[in-house]
């Protein structure tokens, strides 16, 4: 038997007296029983992979905040899969990568995605006018209404992040 598995085990707890509520909790939040299930699941994964079940002081308003980051990165994974789809509609059929080829390239922005979100708004809107759009510094600067100094170490930061966030 694991350790997570046994019922003296904190997060067994935690599970056993918090599951049905937070699964309730994030139905009425999603509209979906099965979306719900799946994030409270991986809310309490969340929890048992921290380890540190023992220093939970409120349950509840912990396992929330936790299921609302995933609900929010669900969303913004969600949006950034479409915005990607939409950009794949546009191009000619010859250029359509495969469906391997597609859900690599998605895995990869979901990284750079998780990379740039920790970033202040306008270096993660530098680094996708440069890197989306193909703007130069100039462009981008006028955009932001920064100056071009601003802006080559909005995009030096930015690319340091998503470097070191794809090499580990």
């Amino acid at each position: 038997m694991s350790r997570a598995a046994d019922p003296a085990h904190p997060v067994a707890e935690l599970f056993n007296e918090h599951h049905r509520w937070l699964h309730g909790w994030l139905r009425r939040k999603l509209g979906c029983s099965q979306q719900a299930a799946d994030l409270a699941q991986d809310t309490f994964v969340s929890v048992l992979a921290s380890d540190r079940v023992a220093e939970i002081r409120e349950p509840r308003p912990f396992l929330a905040t936790i299921a609302s980051r995933l609900v929010a990165n669900r969303y913004r994974r969600l949006q950034l899969e479409a915005a990607y789809l939409e950009a794949l509609a546009a191009q000619p059929e010859a250029l359509v990568p495969s469906p391997e080829e597609r859900l690599l390239a998605l895995q990869a922005l979901e990284e750079i995605d998780r990379a740039l979100a920790g970033l202040p708004r306008r270096v993660r809107q530098a680094f996708l006018l440069a890197h989306l759009e193909g703007l130069g510094y100039a462009e981008i600067a006028q955009r932001l209404a920064v100056s071009t100094s601003s802006v080559k170490q909005y995009l030096m930061r930015a690319n340091r992040q998503c470097f070191f966030a794809l090499a580990a």
